[in-house]
């Protein structure tokens, strides 16, 4: 049984879930969508799922999937600024996940930009040194951009800052904070051994 660790507005986490911040491994769409979830409360920075066109900034996490069906091997993340009509993508293993990043985008753009062609921009990214750390990444590189939008007016990511210690650091306090979250009274579904 993978009981229920957390369920924190549309995001449930099982245990199985969480181990996975505990060693080097993957992260899961359940993971990844909780992080968003979880700073799209904390620093009002990403969108609701709906009236996109009315905010500033977009934040999008890339998969190389092309299916339907859960799966793929690499995570990036795509950012859209509305007030400049372009996409920034920031992939930690050297633009692999472009041509994914750029479909969205394509797909994106008509109902962002207002009809208008959005520019494409891959930007510079810290790279990871292993093969599982992608999706932590791109929650670091979100949750960076976010922290800079905030306090200069437009997000700059601190390439250097985001080392794999500081990744490893990250995987670990998200962990410490999803039990938090779990032994708190959120008005959350709660179940932590």
């Amino acid at each position: 049984m993978d009981p229920v660790v957390l369920s924190y507005q549309d995001s449930l986490l099982r245990r199985s879930d969480v181990s996975l911040l505990e060693g080097p491994n993957w992260l899961n769409d359940q993971i990844i969508g909780f992080a968003f979830e979880y700073l799209a409360e904390e620093l009002a920075m990403f969108l609701e799922p709906l009236d996109l066109a009315s905010r500033r900034w977009v934040f999008l996490a890339v998969n190389d999937n092309s299916n339907q069906t859960a799966g793929g091997s690499h995570w990036s993340l795509l950012v859209y600024h509305h007030n400049s009509n372009h996409f920034a993508h920031y992939d930690s293993q050297h633009c692999s996940n472009s041509l994914h990043a750029r479909r969205i985008a394509s797909k994106l753009e008509t109902v962002l930009g207002a009809g208008r062609k959005a520019l494409f921009v891959e930007e510079p990214s810290p790279t990871q040194h292993n093969s599982y750390d992608c999706g932590m990444y791109v929650i670091c590189i979100a949750e960076a951009l976010c922290e800079k939008a905030q306090q200069e007016g437009s997000p700059h990511l601190p390439v250097q800052t985001l080392t794999p210690a500081f990744i490893t650091q990250k995987r670990a306090e998200w962990c410490l904070l999803i039990q938090s979250l779990a032994k708190s009274d959120l008005g959350c579904t709660l179940s932590f051994p």
